[in-house]
């Protein structure tokens, strides 16, 4: 299975779940945006980041995509990702959607969690595919 690397800067953050989208959000290349009852969470390029909106925020991430579109009666995809990194102590923040996985990576851990992903059998792509 082929890991590509996301291009760009990635942050997460959260706001009140009862505020709005910033509309810079959907500028990103790539974002996710989920809705609960207690929280509202973005994953998306920092540079659209909205500081003075969110309650917490984190920067420094990169991201790793599955490359191709995955079925979703396919299992254990994401798990056989986060195994070796857990085992590294290796801490990720996933996003799925249709297609396919995502898993974001802090910047400090990048070179290790690909090393790791390698030598756990995936073919991994360290630069934007």
């Amino acid at each position: 299975m082929k890991l590509c690397e996301l291009e760009g800067d990635y942050c997460i953050w959260k706001l009140n779940p009862s505020q709005p989208i910033p509309e810079s959000i959907y500028e990103s290349r790539f974002y996710g945006i989920n809705k609960t009852p207690t929280e509202l969470s973005i994953v998306s390029e920092s540079k659209y980041l909205v500081k003075e909106k969110a309650v917490k925020f984190e920067t420094g991430w990169k991201a790793l995509y599955v490359e191709g579109s995955l079925d979703l009666s396919l299992t254990g995809i994401l798990n056989s990702i986060t195994e070796p990194l857990a085992q590294h102590k290796i801490n990720i923040f996933a996003v799925s959607t249709f297609d396919t996985d995502y898993v974001l990576v802090k910047k400090e851990k990048w070179d290790l969690a690909c090393q790791v992903l390698s030598q756990a059998g995936f073919d991994v792509e360290s630069t934007v595919c």
